[in-house]
């Protein structure tokens, strides 16, 4: 792990984001509550929220922190069609928190994905980046808008 011992402990923030694209009928299920396991947006966004706290053990070297806050949304857009996921992530520490974002969003995409596979398999999960990250000696950073 790199040595953060030296490094303030500032207010950090990471947002990311991540897309789940599937046909309009599978959306339709999903926003109907007729799912067959159930609760198929609330469950991803806890899965997401669970994932951010557990990156130090799943990602090598990375350095468990004791997050402040976690938000994972789930917007569902016919317009895809599919679901747009956002993970935001705060801490008041010595290193950032990007990856907890990108793996909260990773993971309410992959469960999104496990709670529809049986209606469809050929789901897509796209554009999984980190959008906007504050704090820290590096300073702030702003992704350019997604390109369709």
């Amino acid at each position: 792990m790199v040595d953060v011992s030296d490094k303030a402990a500032t207010e950090r923030v990471a947002v990311a984001e991540g897309r789940v694209l599937m046909t309009p009928a599978t959306l339709e299920l999903i926003l109907s509550g007729n799912a067959k396991k159930g609760d198929v947006l609330g469950t991803a966004r806890i899965a997401g929220i669970m994932a951010a706290k557990r990156t130090a053990e799943l990602i090598p070297l990375c350095h468990p922190l004791l997050l402040s806050k976690v938000a994972v949304e789930i917007e569902p857009d016919a317009a895809l069609p599919g679901c747009h996921v956002r993970a935001t992530v705060q801490v008041t520490g010595p290193t950032g928190v990007e990856m907890e974002a990108l793996t909260a969003v990773s993971v309410a995409c992959l469960t999104l994905y496990d709670m529809i596979k049986a209606v469809q398999r050929d789901v897509v999960i796209d554009g999984i980046r980190l959008v906007e990250k504050r704090g820290g000696k590096s300073g702030d950073y702003r992704a350019p808008p997604h390109a369709d």
